[in-house]
């Protein structure tokens, strides 16, 4: 039988990633990819359904599939204000999550960060930290959480100084050892792989992946 997976953020450095492999993957019959405007795509197992992430709780109908991948994310370059900063990365994939419960929607992959923590006094790692507690929360079946640490790939918008500590990451890479190897720069390809492997083990649980063990499952 096979899957129908829903991406949120396939316009994204993971999420495009991501939608490129599905399309190719007979495992997925079905993808439906919700955004805020269309992507573009001619594959004919594609449908897109176009919202307002403010107001989620109007589509929840239409969210129906086996499977949901939370891409979304931002920078404070992108969303300068931190109140909608907020809403894209932490709101919004809680409320996907409500909805997957409700739904019955079997697997939840969120797109977080290494070093996310709650506790956490820099904001943006408090942030997901914050994203990742709270969805665990809610009592999903199988839930599957991924921190990536910088990731490498190609963006359609310049981001000048993501590029330069892509560049120095790709230095220093092989100078992180043991415990650092999480912080290794990794390719957005490399989490997509990931992301899909894990998908078709049907594990009940939670499960939180650093960069270091997104790297190794994605072989």
């Amino acid at each position: 039988m096979t899957k129908k997976a829903i991406i949120v953020g396939a316009s994204g450095l993971i999420g495009s990633n991501l939608l490129a492999m599905l399309s190719t993957q007979p495992n997925y019959g079905e993808i439906l990819i919700i955004a805020r405007k269309k992507t573009r795509t001619n594959n004919i197992k594609v449908t897109q359904l176009i919202i307002e992430f403010a107001h989620l709780e109007r589509y929840a109908k239409s969210i129906t599939g086996s499977v949901i991948f939370c891409c979304l994310g931002s920078t404070r370059n992108e969303t300068p204000d931190l109140d909608e900063y907020r809403k894209i990365d932490h709101d919004y994939p809680v409320k996907l999550a409500e909805i997957a419960l409700k739904n019955g929607i079997e697997q939840y992959h969120l797109v977080s960060s290494i070093g996310a923590d709650a506790g956490s006094s820099n904001f943006y790692l408090r942030m997901k930290g914050e994203t990742e507690e709270d969805i665990n929360k809610i009592g999903l079946k199988s839930l599957h959480i991924y921190q990536p640490s910088v990731l490498m790939g190609y963006r359609q918008s310049a981001r000048r100084l993501e590029d330069i500590i892509i560049f120095f990451m790709k230095i220093t890479s092989p100078l992180l050892l043991g415990r650092l190897k999480k912080y290794r720069a990794i390719s957005a390809n490399s989490v997509a792989k990931t992301i899909f492997k894990q998908s078709l083990k049907n594990q009940t649980g939670v499960f939180t992946y650093t960069s270091d063990k997104i790297k190794q499952l994605s072989k």
